[in-house]
């Protein structure tokens, strides 16, 4: 096989807008506080249109409460590098096994019949604990959610997505093979895991179609869920003496999303700043 030429010199400068053209769907992109509004930021700036999945009530039932989905696309949208670019946006209950199917579809519909960029960050919060609290019904809504939605949302993605180069996958892992591990969230690191697990699997399937597959453990983000002391003893844990702010993974993602990022796929990538467990 003869080796490929060295690039021209013009295709070593940046595009500034390297996701011109692109569409992307980011689940769990309800709140500005949140890792998907800043990967939606990111993704649009990089000149990507991009629908937004949200599901109010889970946020509605957590301490930090719901964000108003028009004002989170809104912010997503003065971030457009496009000015042909669109930011859509649009609810759906991943606990529905239904659900993951009908997202994708009708994310591609809306952003003219073709989805590029996949990235899977909900989750579901709450409802867990250590091996002694949890229970069925804790592992089950998990299951459904963290895991389960997920391996249907890209199985309906590369069903859609005609065969060629530009498709991506992301999928979000939270560190739990890292020292320690999460031994007060069971269900949560469980399924997390599962996905860590499954990236090289996927990765090799989809090649052929010319989508990569990446999972990408964040690691501590401040997305408003601590406060107090125990905030402050996070922020210690870092070299940088600060949090991960929701931006610092949305680079990375953003990054993966790029044809820059096309010969990486199979990857479970740390972005924790160094975090000291």
């Amino acid at each position: 096989m003869p080796r490929l030429p060295h690039p021209a010199p013009e295709d070593l400068r940046r595009d500034p807008l390297p996701l011109r053209g692109r569409t992307a769907l980011v689940t769990g992109a309800s709140r500005r506080a949140g890792i998907g509004h800043a990967v939606a930021r990111r993704l649009a700036a990089y000149g990507a249109s991009v629908y937004l999945h949200h599901h109010v009530p889970h946020d509605a039932a957590m301490s930090w409460g719901a964000d108003r989905p028009e004002e989170v696309a809104a912010s997503v949208r003065e971030a457009l590098g496009d000015p042909d670019a669109q930011v859509l946006a649009g609810p759906g209950d991943l606990s529905d096994p239904a659900a993951p199917a009908e997202l994708i579809a009708t994310a591609a519909a809306a952003l003219g019949g073709r989805l590029d960029i996949l990235i899977a960050n909900h989750a579901v919060s709450g409802s867990d604990g250590t091996l002694d609290e949890i229970d069925a019904a804790m592992l089950d809504a998990h299951w459904a959610v963290d895991t389960r939605a997920v391996l249907l949302l890209v199985q309906a993605h590369a069903r859609l997505r005609p065969p060629g180069p530009g498709g991506r996958v992301v999928m979000m892992t939270s560190g739990q093979d890292i020292a320690g591990g999460m031994p007060g969230e069971i269900a949560y690191a469980l399924q997390k895991g599962a996905l860590a697990s499954i990236t090289r699997s996927l990765a090799t399937t989809l090649a052929e179609q010319g989508i990569t597959v990446n999972t990408v453990n964040p690691g501590p983000v401040d997305t408003d869920y601590l406060t107090g002391g125990a905030y402050e003893a996070v922020a210690a844990a870092f070299p940088a003496g600060r949090w991960g702010m929701p931006d610092d993974p949305a680079r990375l993602i953003a990054w993966l999303a790029t044809d820059e990022a096309g010969w990486i796929t199979g990857e479970v990538i740390n972005s924790e700043g160094g975090f000291r467990r």
